[in-house]
């Protein structure tokens, strides 16, 4: 193939290309809906209903996004399918950091403010949502999580071709650590990814 052949078609495949997280198999989205609380802001968050996977629970709204769908976009869909909240009483306020799970798929949270009309038609989808429940932010602020977590740590084949590579079989291959923040409010276990999120937006500077 001559070099103009291989360029234009790299200039067709990046030109123009949203880079993207390498090897990602899928992404999902999630909403963290804030509603209005007689103290101020608070969280709104389901249980997963005994026929969905990780029956049982806490998460917030959301699920794998559709083909040419972004993160808003695909937040507000699965909002309206899990809770019949509808997209014009959801008032978007920002993207926080997503996370890159170690399976290979990326969850974006999407940050935005339920109005008290999309509070009052909320009809939670009995095939996808056990219950609802709201938290006052100012019980995570008041109230330091649990930390947990785990060790990632690599099991590599017996055959691997060391030599072929150059390097040792004492080789030091990369660990890593995940955290797990959990806290405990009137009977549910807000943790894992969710409670990620829900630390990530405990680090606003409030004043």
């Amino acid at each position: 193939m001559s070099v103009k052949k291989e360029l234009d078609a790299l200039r067709r495949r990046y030109g123009g290309h949203q880079p993207g997280l390498l090897g990602a198999w899928q992404e999902y989205a999630v909403l963290c809906p804030l509603v209005e609380g007689a103290d101020g802001l608070e969280l709104l968050f389901e249980v997963r209903s005994s026929t969905v996977s990780q029956a049982g629970e806490v998460c917030f709204p959301g699920g794998r996004a559709e083909a040419g769908e972004t993160p808003q976009q695909c937040a507000l869909r699965e909002t309206w399918e899990e809770l019949a909240i509808p997209p014009r009483e959801i008032r978007l306020l920002g993207t926080p950091d997503f996370i890159c799970n170690q399976r290979g798929f990326l969850l974006r949270p999407v940050l935005g403010l339920v109005s008290p009309g999309g509070m009052r038609g909320l009809t939670p989808s009995p095939a996808e949502v056990a219950e609802v429940f709201t938290v006052p932010l100012d019980f995570f602020r008041k109230t330091p999580p649990q930390i947990r977590g785990y060790d990632l740590i690599p099991q590599v084949p017996e055959d691997f071709p060391y030599d072929a590579v150059g390097i040792r079989p004492d080789y030091p291959w990369a660990r890593g650590r995940v955290e797990i923040p959990l806290w405990q409010y009137r009977g549910h276990a807000i943790w894992g990814m969710t409670a990620r999120f829900v630390r990530d937006i405990l680090s606003t500077p409030w004043d």
